[in-house]
């Protein structure tokens, strides 16, 4: 794999991690939704179980925001040290 290929992947990689923060960010705002409406119906199983669930998806989010930050600074750094810069914005 060359570089450039190397770096397209990199971009692809970059774009299906913010694909994944995207759907735990809407299983979030589901989960969330969930727990307003149970606090008319108040269910207890709801009650307890809720709030874990949204923490845990919580700290998917949290995990994969910094996984990304990561990975774009892994990526930047391939692009400097192997001078794809001006490639880059050549293709913009």
């Amino acid at each position: 794999m060359d570089k450039m290929q190397k770096l397209e992947m990199m971009d692809k990689i970059l774009r299906e991690l913010e694909d994944v923060k995207n759907s735990q960010t809407a299983v979030l705002k589901k989960v969330a939704q969930i727990e307003a409406e149970n606090i008319n119906l108040g269910v207890g199983l709801l009650d307890k179980s809720l709030p874990d669930v949204h923490g845990s998806v919580d700290d998917g989010i949290e995990a994969i925001t910094e996984l990304m930050e990561q990975f774009q600074a892994h990526r930047d750094k391939f692009v400097k040290d192997n001078r794809l810069d001006a490639v880059e914005e050549t293709a913009s």
